[in-house]
């Protein structure tokens, strides 16, 4: 039998998903689904915005980039409340490593 992993945050399991995957979509999958096209949206929206070329166009693209990222933050905060969608903590010693790297490279900066 498995461990469980302890790096591993994750809320239970909740509803009724079943044991063997069929070919049929299930909540988790149409969520799931949703969640990544989202996320492909907001990055193709990211590279529109920016370079957007008239302003009325640019804020209209930022604004439907903005309720775009707001629905992928729900549809996680949904996935991550049903578990899931399942989350790995960082090891602190590797974060205060990375953390380190970064603050040195600030130093380099002009201003």
């Amino acid at each position: 039998m498995s461990q469980p992993n302890s790096n591993m945050i994750a809320n239970p399991q909740t509803g009724q998903l079943p044991k063997v995957k069929s070919p049929e979509m299930n909540d988790r999958d149409f969520i799931n689904d949703a969640l990544a096209t989202c996320k492909y949206l907001t990055d193709s929206l990211n590279v529109a915005v920016r370079e957007a070329s008239h302003r009325e166009l640019y804020e209209e693209m930022l604004q439907i980039l903005t309720e775009t990222h707001q629905s992928a933050r729900e549809m996680y905060e949904v996935m991550f409340r049903k578990g899931w969608y399942k989350l790995e903590a960082e090891e602190q010693q590797k974060l205060q490593q990375t953390y380190q790297q970064f603050s040195n490279y600030a130093s380099q900066f002009p201003y």
